[in-house]
């Protein structure tokens, strides 16, 4: 007699009252506690309707190999080389479906680049022609352009008005205003001292513009939010890449210049910028939506336009271009209403900023002279010409009383009140100082050229901290952000690099 379930003969049988099979009782009792029913006959079955017999024990009697040594020993090769066996087959199976697998991972790979380049080409393609839609003129036919419109043939002949009375008027009082404020300021609570900026290090990466023209010429740091890490880069790709540090992310570009953009800045708010491109306009820019559309188009200008900065006021900005003229406009109605050129300037102009107080301007160009301008009057007040190669960027100290300019040669630091060269820094052997920025406090000026460093005004001008993990190809641009906390460094690889 055999069980029914295993085949071979039970060492405790039992029988099924109803369906009358035979079972080893552990088999049985086994099954049952997963399901109530016969395993043959499908019917219900119960341990109260098994039925215990008695029978003689019986010993198994072994099989023939299995009765000496020399029969177990072959019992045992003849295992093992199955179970070798099997190993491999499983190895061999385990390696194709890794095979598989990577393959098909490539594949998904490949076809979310593939995806993520045509929904971008898609959007490029978009955004060009709504750009060249906005721009054409509503009554052009068969492909030609009609005669320029009256109204705009006016407004390229109006002759630059100059600065208005109101606007002397509103620039003067914001002088007073922050010249007086100026005298008793105090450090905000919170400003980074010499231990957090020795503690600077890289916090994040982002390549935002195009690698086949990488380099990011501007950071510009939206200064309307407090605590925001909203941010703008200016790329020799032609457009504007808008970062939000708490997002990670790019949240909106602007794309309308046909050259590289040489520098950028928010005006009044997170919503609005100016950006000056190679291609010798100046845009204004209004956001919403994570969109930002070109209402403005300057083209006071003949040639490359470097330098832009933002009068205190948030009303007013000024441009410098390689045609050797800056020029004067509201934000508001984007007029130009001074255009400034003058008979001992003829070298093109590379870069430009206010003073804190707003009335004086400083401009270097490629003739290693900087300039320093009283806005209102439009006239050529100082010029320091001790440097040795083009200027590539100044920077006001909050305190209006110092000038750093960077070039080939280094750094050079300026007394405003005895208009005097006080300090020189030669950061780099070989490579040239691109870049420097003091921070909102005036303590903290960085430097960007083969690398980028911060240098401690209270420290007698020594270098405080050199960041790590700067690009070979070096920095083009920096930006602090709020109280020194950060730093935005733009290099020519394409990427932003946030220090924190």
């Amino acid at each position: 007699m055999f069980c029914a379930i295993s085949g071979h003969v039970p060492e405790e049988p039992v029988v099924s009252r109803s369906s009358g099979h035979l079972f080893e009782k552990r088999l049985i009792l086994k099954h049952l506690e997963t399901d109530p029913r016969c395993p043959v006959t499908g019917e219900e079955l119960s341990k109260d309707d098994l039925l215990d017999l008695q029978t003689n024990k019986a010993v198994k009697p072994r099989t023939a190999p299995a009765s000496s040594i020399p029969g177990l020993l072959g019992l045992f090769q003849n295992e093992w080389d199955a179970l070798m066996l099997e190993s491999h087959n499983l190895k061999q199976n385990l390696h194709k479906l890794r095979q598989e697998l990577s393959h098909a991972l490539y594949q998904h790979d490949a076809s979310c680049r593939v995806i993520a380049r045509l929904i971008k080409e898609r959007d490029e393609a978009r955004s060009a022609l709504a750009q060249a839609t906005r721009a054409a003129p509503a009554d052009m036919e068969n492909g030609k352009r009609p005669a320029e419109s009256e109204d705009a043939a006016q407004e390229a002949k109006r002759a630059k008005s100059g600065i208005t009375s109101e606007a002397e008027a509103l620039m003067t009082e914001t002088s007073a205003k922050l010249s007086k404020s100026r005298k008793k300021r105090t450090i905000p609570e919170g400003t980074a001292g010499q231990d957090d900026i020795e503690a600077l290090a890289l916090a994040s990466s982002h390549p935002l513009h195009k690698t086949t023209k990488g380099g990011i010429n501007h950071i510009a740091i939206c200064p309307f939010v407090a605590g925001s890490k909203l941010l703008a880069t200016a790329g020799n790709d032609g457009t504007v890449q808008v970062f939000d540090g708490d997002k990670g992310q790019v949240v909106g570009e602007l794309a309308g210049h046909s050259k590289r953009v040489n520098n950028v800045a928010f005006v009044g708010g997170p919503d609005a910028l100016i950006t000056a491109s190679a291609d010798s306009t100046v845009r204004m820019w209004k956001g919403g939506d994570e969109s930002f559309e070109c209402v403005h188009v300057c083209k006071e200008h003949s040639q490359d336009v470097q330098g832009l900065t933002l009068h205190p006021t948030g009303k007013f900005f000024i441009s410098a271009s390689a045609d050797a003229t800056w020029a004067f406009y509201d934000v508001d109605t984007a007029d130009c209403m001074l255009k400034v050129s003058d008979s001992n300037v003829t070298a093109p102009y590379t870069c430009a900023s206010f003073h804190p107080d707003g009335l004086i301007l400083g401009t270097g160009g490629t003739d290693n002279a900087v300039r320093i301008w009283e806005v209102r009057s439009s006239k050529n007040v100082a010029t320091f010409d001790t440097h040795t190669g083009p200027i590539t960027s100044l920077s006001f100290s909050e305190n209006g009383y110092y000038l750093a300019t960077s070039a080939t040669d280094g750094v050079k630091l300026w007394d405003l009140r005895k208009l005097k060269n006080f300090k020189t820094l030669t950061p780099y052997d070989s490579d040239t100082t691109s870049c420097c920025a003091f921070d909102s406090s005036g303590y903290w000026l960085a430097v960007g050229g083969g690398d980028a460093r911060v240098y401690g005004v209270k420290q007698d001008w020594k270098v405080v901290k050199t960041l790590p993990d700067v690009p070979s190809k070096g920095v083009l641009s920096l930006a602090w952000g709020e109280l020194a906390k950060t730093i935005a460094v733009g290099a020519a690889d394409h990427s932003l690099r946030i220090y924190s």
